[in-house]
């Protein structure tokens, strides 16, 4: 070690020793002055000796007075680069610092007029970019990416008209694109991902830029329509992903694109309209991305022409039901996500054709039928999750789990031999999957189980567990004859339920509900999206638990809510609405069948429906990570809502359930509650204005708002008081506490308007932000007080800060969490026509833009 670090001073001794011996105000002066300063040591002794022309990465003009080129790329530079070093270089025109940890740049590095390659990528230089920079009047390829530059772009940038390779990406650049990039007519690239620029795209943005042919504005808030692409002949990569663009696509399909990524915008319409676009040949596509858009119609069917596709991606878009496209032919495919797609039918065996497949996600739509053998030797991802598929998984495919990234084949009714497996991966990548291994596969396996008595262990428990069932069907039999008491009956099975007759009560804590059913399975079950599924209300029996309290997630207004898995492997929310409704069956299923047809992104779907006896039941998609009344009031941050039944017979996960909600960064800040607020809002404003006739919720609170597996806000509940017809009325009139608008206790008061819900989602909205609760949370200025006179008294007094939970103070600007209670104050507003629509109300939450706080 000793040697070594001599040796080391030795050679900077020596290397210090030769810039010394540079001649004042040389080129080689000045450059020697820059590596001593910046603390280089990454020149080979061998060098040191050497004129500075002959130094690594340093070229020199052909009399060898001048430097014209330096590249010191990963040369372990750090701070900032002093003045009177690099910007004396006058004769320089190429420089490249990129991969060092330069802090800032010298004022003179602005004078270097004769520079036509500047790259000063992927160091740590922050500020705002000087207007100096139109003196590069010769400049062609710009790189300032990954750096910390902030501010807006200079409108200097205009004088660049040289300009071929521009790269700001990976920056905190804000504001819009100034329109004097347009000037830059000579732009092969432009990269200004990954920012924070807002506005539309400067006017003739796509006729600037006739050489144009890559183009990325990825991550950033832009917005426009296709029509701002028009004139851009020569692109042949385009990412706008991340941004705000809506309208048609039809545009962005440009004659000569190669790659299309639109990914995470707003783009509408369907999508077979690009079809007709027949100056796009679709034999130059390799990279198509359009997924997390609002795309409707059929997948095109050009898919068939673009041969050279590798990446392709549709997912999370709102395509009608069609089957599985023809992708056979698509032989270099490598990148496949049809995730929620509305795919249905079988999985077209020519996907075993996809040789180079390494990704392959067919999760969340109606696929049924087997999965069919995959030959691809790369596959590192599949996801077939949350579909109808069934049988078992080919062998081939199991033999390679253990060299994949990630597997997930939950919610089917799939079966497999899972001897190999262990009980973690089963629930968490089989979970719903039923185990089928013959019995001589594991000799060894079999051997021990004889050993330790087994078989002797499953008869006895197959016995007793028949004593136990016999004996519980009597005690049901003899208790049903009894009005003083009521009992929970633990769950049987599909087929001894077909023999039970009604009527059927069931009791929680705070209600009692009878369906009167002579024949449980003759009582079919409507669930919209699988219609071919016979499922009855015997199904529904079982899949609760006979609704059972252990399957009980919450009681609500409307009716207690069951948690339970029906066949093929649906996970569901079972609402029985249990007041009696005045209209007839076929009404109040001509209701549900309405709502079952209403999407957003921010409701919670109806799945289906069943009507037994005068019993109304509603079947929802399970959300996974529970209501926000649970999650701000009810537990602990953290702690599961419900009991998994799942671990009946597979290990307890500890890490399932809704664990991480509670953690750092979600419900503990202030981004994630503004999301929760945001959501809820648009879920409203499209209930108030996008269904006609509107749909007025009446029960607003935070037990209607759920967070989904993905932890998006769905708004739950709607339109639930119309299956009553006028019989929840009176009901309704009482509303919940903390949440009743002040004109329901006017005499001249009719029914709720939507200007009832918006009070009610403003109450929410200061349950999100002060973290208490609507009632009996203790209001130290208000006598008798709640939570809504409590926050308005203070907004009134400019004290609205003292209101905001001290679990999101500082996750966040408070001027941002003030601006969001005065938000809320206008929606608790005591006259309805002094409260905002829910249209307004998104538009002042979207102005509200969260910020991690440091």
């Amino acid at each position: 070690m000793g040697f070594g670090f001599f040796g080391s001073i030795f050679v900077l001794a020596l290397f210090f020793k030769s810039l010394s011996c540079q001649q004042p105000n040389t080129d080689g002066y000045f450059l020697a002055d820059f590596f001593k300063k910046m603390s280089s040591t990454s020149f080979q002794s061998s060098y040191f000796s050497s004129p500075f022309c002959s130094w690594k990465s340093v070229s020199c003009d052909a009399n060898k007075e001048y430097v014209s080129s330096l590249s010191a790329s990963g040369f372990g530079l750090s701070g900032s680069v002093p003045d009177t070093t690099i910007g004396k270089l006058s004769k320089l025109q190429s420089l490249d610092l990129s991969n060092n940890k330069i802090t800032s740049l010298p004022s003179d590095l602005w004078s270097l007029g004769s520079l036509k390659i500047l790259n000063l990528s992927r160091n740590q230089i922050s500020g705002s970019l000087p207007s100096n920079i139109g003196n590069f009047g010769l400049l062609e390829v710009f790189d300032l990416s990954h750096n910390n530059f902030s501010g807006e772009i200079p409108a200097a940038i205009s004088s660049l008209v040289s300009l071929k390779v521009l790269r700001l990406d990976g920056n905190m650049f804000q504001w819009s694109i100034p329109p004097g990039l347009l000037n830059c007519q000579s732009l092969v690239t432009i990269d200004l991902s990954m920012n924070q620029l807002n506005d539309s795209l400067p006017d003739g943005f796509g006729a600037a830029f006739p050489e144009l042919k890559s183009l990325n504005l990825a991550g950033n808030k832009i917005y426009g329509r296709d029509t701002d692409f028009a004139g851009l002949k020569s692109i042949s990569s385009l990412n706008i992903s991340g941004n705000l663009f809506q309208g048609s696509v039809m545009g962005v399909f440009l004659e000569s694109l190669e790659e299309i990524d639109l990914s995470r915008n707003q783009f509408q319409g369907h999508i077979s309209q690009v079809q007709f676009n027949s100056s796009y040949n679709w034999s130059r596509l390799v990279y198509l991305d359009l997924s997390d858009n609002e795309l409707s119609g059929e997948i095109f069917n050009n898919l068939s022409q673009a041969q050279n596709l590798k990446h392709v991606n549709l997912a999370y878009n709102r395509f009608t039901r069609q089957e599985f496209p023809r992708i056979e032919m698509l032989l270099d495919l490598d990148y496949l996500n049809l995730s929620r797609t509305s795919l249905t039918g079988h999985i077209r065996d020519g996907i075993s054709e996809l040789s180079n497949l390494h990704t392959l996600d067919l999760s969340m739509n109606h696929l049924t039928g087997q999965i069919p053998v995959l030959r691809a030797k790369k596959l590192g991802i599949i996801d077939m999750s949350h579909n109808n598929l069934s049988g078992e998984i080919p062998v081939t495919l199991l033999e390679k789990l253990h060299l994949m990234e990630r597997f997930n084949f939950s919610y089917n009714n799939l079966t497999l031999c899972a001897s190999e497996l262990s009980p973690e991966i089963l629930q968490t990548a089989f979970f719903g999957s039923s185990s089928d291994c013959p019995i001589a596969a594991n000799p060894t396996l079999f051997r021990r189980k004889t050993a330790k008595h087994r078989g002797l262990k499953l008869a006895l428990a197959l016995t007793l567990s028949m004593i136990c069932l016999l004996a519980g069907l009597l005690f049901l039999a003899f208790g049903c004859r009894r009005k003083q008491k009521m009992w929970v009956v633990k769950q049987t099975s599909y087929k001894e339920e077909q023999t039970v007759s009604g009527p059927f009560s069931f009791q929680t804590d705070s209600t009692t509900w009878i369906a009167d059913v002579k024949h449980a399975n003759s009582v079919p079950v409507v669930i919209f999206e699988k219609p071919l599924l016979n499922i009855t209300f015997a199904d529904l029996l079982s899949a609760t638990s006979n609704f059972d309290r252990g399957t009980l997630l919450a009681e609500g207004k409307f009716g207690p809510v069951y948690r339970g898995f029906l066949p093929g492997g649906i996970h569901v929310a079972v609402k029985v609405l249990v007041h009696g409704s005045t209209l007839t069956d076929q009404e109040a299923a001509r209701e549900l069948e309405y709502l079952g047809r209403i999407k957003h992104p921010n409701l919670v779907p109806l799945t289906g429906y069943c009507l037994a006896g005068d019993q109304r039941i509603a079947i929802y998609d399970y959300m996974e990570n529970g209501n926000l009344q649970n999650l701000l009031h009810d537990l602990p941050l953290g702690v599961q809502t419900t009991e998994d039944w799942s671990t009946d017979t597979w290990e307890e996960d500890d890490t399932t359930g809704i664990q991480t909600v509670g953690s750092e960064g979600l419900l503990t800040t202030w981004r994630f509650r503004h999301k929760i607020a945001l959501g809820t809002a648009r879920a409203l404003a499209f209930l108030h204005h996008g269904c006609s006739p509107p749909i007025i919720h009446r029960d607003i609170k935070a037990s209607s708002v759920y967070l989904d597996m993905n932890l998006e806000p769905r708004l739950s509940d709607f339109g639930l008081a119309k299956v009553f017809g006028n019989g929840l009325d009176d009901e309704i009139a009482l509303g919940s506490p903390g949440y009743v608008p002040p004109e329901f206790s006017q005499p001249e008061f009719d029914s709720p308007t939507p200007k009832s819900d918006v009070y009610c989602f403003g109450v929410v909205l200061f349950e999100l932000i002060t973290g208490k609760k609507p009632v009996g949370d203790d209001y130290p200025e208000e006598k008798d007080g709640n939570l809504v006179s409590w926050v308005r008294g203070l907004v009134r007094k400019n004290q609205g800060s003292k209101t905001i939970d001290p679990k999101i103070r500082d996750t966040g600007p408070e001027n941002q969490m003030e601006e969001a209670l005065k938000i809320g104050y206008l929606c608790t507003a005591d006259l309805p026509l002094k409260r905002p629509s829910m249209q307004q109300i998104v538009g002042l939450l979207k102005d509200i833009e969260p910020t991690n706080h440091q």
